[in-house]
Order: structure tokens, then sequence, then C-alpha cells
């Protein structure tokens, strides 16, 4: 019976888990054009989900008061999506005259670039206790530039 409670309890990571073993037995149920159609539903369906449960948790004043402050979404937009790339290709510019490897510099200036993944930009602004509704726009900004 404890065994159980604990289960039920750590019910997520008994899925994690449960998801990977599955996926170590049977890969080919996950690959694109297979069972779960992943091309469809983790570009689309996973997104939309995404999106659609954190605005469920946005209150309605919060967020058409967010809506106000222009400068504060222009300021992050433009930090987001140019002075932080742009200070990363800098520090690259720095790191390429040393040994480190052409494609490892390659491959960080391409995460430098993109925008921070929805689910975890607003789980840790909600953890530090931050506005998640003005984080909203720029999650929702940045989306369009990845696809």
């Amino acid at each position: 019976m404890r065994l159980l409670e604990r289960m039920r309890k750590e019910w997520f990571m008994v899925g994690i888990v449960v998801a990977i073993v599955g996926a170590k037995l049977e890969p080919s149920f996950g690959v694109n054009g297979g069972p779960l159609k992943p091309e469809i539903t983790v570009s689309y369906i996973a997104v939309a989900t995404i999106f659609f449960n954190s605005g469920l948790s946005l209150k309605t004043e919060e967020l058409t008061s967010a809506l106000v402050h222009l400068k504060l979404h222009l300021f992050i937009q433009i930090f987001t999506l140019a002075f932080f790339p742009a200070t990363i290709w800098l520090f690259l510019q720095l790191l390429s005259i040393t040994s480190i490897n052409e494609w490892l510099l390659k491959g960080l200036q391409t995460v430098g670039c993109m925008p921070p993944p929805v689910s975890s930009a607003v789980i840790l602004t909600k953890a530090v206790g931050g506005n998640e509704v003005l984080l909203k726009p720029v999650i929702t900004y940045g989306k369009q530039w990845t696809r």
C-alpha cells in the first residue's frame, strides 16, 4: 500500500520513467510518420496546449493592465531579440580566437539567438514571483521567429 501511495504522489516521475522505457522498447512509435505523428502533435498541438494552459491562469485585469506598458514591451523585445543575440555574437568572436571547435561556436550562436523556451520561461517567471502577464507577448513574438 505504501508503494502505491508513493507512486500516486510521484505520478509525474513515474510517467517520465514509463515514457522513457516505452521509447527504448519501441522507438518507432514516436518517429516522424509514426503513430504519434510528432511532426503535427509536437509542432502544433503541444505548443497550442502550452499557450492555452498558461493563458487560462492569467487574470483578465492583469492582462489588460499589462497591455498599456508599451515601453516595457518594447524593451523586452529589443533585449530578447537584438541585445542578447548581439552580446552572444560578440562573446563568440572572442572565443573564436581560442582553440574551441568551430561547430561548437556555431551551435552556441544558434542557441544564443533563440528566444527562451515557452514552458520554462513561464514556470521560472511564476516561481520567482514575476509578472508572467508581461512575459506572454515576448514568448509569442519569439515563437514566431523560430518557425
